[in-house]
């Protein structure tokens, strides 16, 4: 089986093998920046249970708090956006870095709400720029053209951070509890610190920049409501959402509870569910480049993951497809098959960021890619957030059915609003 880095060789043959590695070594290292916070936001998803009752909630409030995570997370792109353009990613990313391993640190420590919350905003803001960062990197020291191929390898490595969150890390909640499972990222970060003195090189912004700062901030809110960018971000709004969702809250309480899964068994669905976000992104980019179709790739993806979404309780005890097919609900085999067709379809989602990096000049890119990584982390937290109140309505369920809707949605608006670019 190919590497993603293989695949991008494959697909670039202008650069001679040497050089492409030579720059995929340093975009690999900052990718696990990434992999770090994919772990970290998608340990609810194995552990939601046993962290409500050891801090006498519900797993509503647990999804309630971990949007603290998101808004945190989505209030630093701007600052972070604008360090970028003004600093080195290396200066950036070893600060993030330094955080997450005390917001870790501090997340297996906690013995409230309050404390959950204070962790869950410190970790928020240390992984705010953890793909920022080698996105930057790459706009930087790649042609805009490659840039697709290299977001989506930069996804797959920081999707990897999701496998560690599945199976993995249920054994280690099974066995030795959710806070070893909270404070592991710490030394994972510190180990990808070390990592980074020693292979990053410092590539700062080539234009100089102004002392003050602020203006600088208006151009990110700028240029995220420019035209060109408008659809670009209404859809990041949903689609990151949409699919943290599921991988990152709502999936392993469905399994549990409506298919009566074991938690390992659960872990290993949602490792699936993971695998297809590792390899999908690098075909999807693959597939663009040979079509130059990125627009309609995004809207029918999202149209097509929202109906698999609004399917899982369609099948289930009471469902209509269910009640249509007369049998109390389909086996498990039915929702493993449309999570991972989910996250084949969700898969489109880089291309959000390869939009976004083509619609501005080389030295805003780093505004730009902040603008969309922004909306998918404001996303986040509202919708992560209101899903609260529909789990107490309606169930898992119905937080499926909500989260399959607003992805619809999102791809219409998107469509709806491509004229303007």
């Amino acid at each position: 089986m190919k590497s993603p880095v293989d695949t991008v060789i494959a697909a670039d043959k202008k650069l001679p093998l040497p050089a492409i590695w030579l720059f995929a070594l340093p975009l690999a290292v900052l990718a696990l920046g990434h992999t770090i916070s994919n772990l970290i936001r998608t340990l609810p998803a194995i552990s939601a249970d046993v962290v409500a009752q050891d801090l006498a909630v519900s797993a509503g409030d647990i999804a309630a708090m971990t949007g603290f995570y998101h808004l945190a997370f989505a209030l630093g792109q701007i600052p972070v956006g604008v360090a970028l353009d003004r600093y080195s990613v290396k200066s950036v990313v070893s600060v993030l870095l330094a955080l997450v391993a005390v917001g870790s640190v501090l997340a297996a420590l906690v013995q409230g709400p309050a404390s959950f919350i204070l962790t869950q905003t410190v970790l928020g803001i240390g992984c705010c720029g953890m793909l920022l960062c080698p996105l930057t990197y790459a706009a930087r020291t790649t042609d805009p053209r490659q840039f697709a191929l290299w977001s989506a390898f930069i996804l797959a490595v920081g999707n990897s951070g999701m496998v560690v969150s599945a199976s993995p890390m249920a054994w280690v909640v099974e066995h030795y509890g959710w806070r070893l499972a909270y404070g592991l990222p710490a030394l994972f970060a510190l180990i990808v610190l070390i990592i980074v003195q020693l292979v990053i090189k410092p590539v700062r912004p080539t234009t100089h920049k102004p002392a003050n700062v602020w203006p600088e901030i208006k151009e990110v809110a700028r240029i995220g409501l420019s035209p060109a960018l408008r659809g670009v971000v209404v859809l990041a709004f949903v689609s990151f959402a949409v699919m943290i969702g599921v991988r990152g809250m709502w999936g392993g309480p469905w399994l549990m509870e409506a298919k009566d899964l074991s938690r390992l068994a659960t872990g290993n669905v949602l490792l699936g569910l993971t695998l297809v976000l590792i390899v999908m992104p690098m075909v999807v980019g693959l597939v663009d480049k040979r079509m130059g179709r990125s627009r309609l790739l995004l809207a029918i993806g999202h149209v097509l993951a929202g109906v698999m979404l609004i399917l899982l309780p369609a099948g289930a005890n009471g469902g209509l497809l269910a009640g249509l097919f007369g049998v109390d609900g389909f086996s498990a085999g039915y929702d493993v098959a449309l999570i991972i067709a989910f996250g084949a379809f969700i898969s489109v989602q880089p291309l959000l960021f390869a939009l976004g990096r083509a619609a501005v000049s080389g030295q805003h890119a780093g505004k730009a890619l902040s603008a969309v990584n922004l909306a998918f982390f404001a996303g986040a937290a509202i919708i992560q957030a209101l899903s609260a109140p529909v789990n107490t309505g309606f169930g898992a369920g119905g937080v499926l059915i909500f989260l399959g809707l607003l992805s619809v949605s999102g791809a219409m608006a998107f469509w709806g609003l491509r004229k303007l670019a």
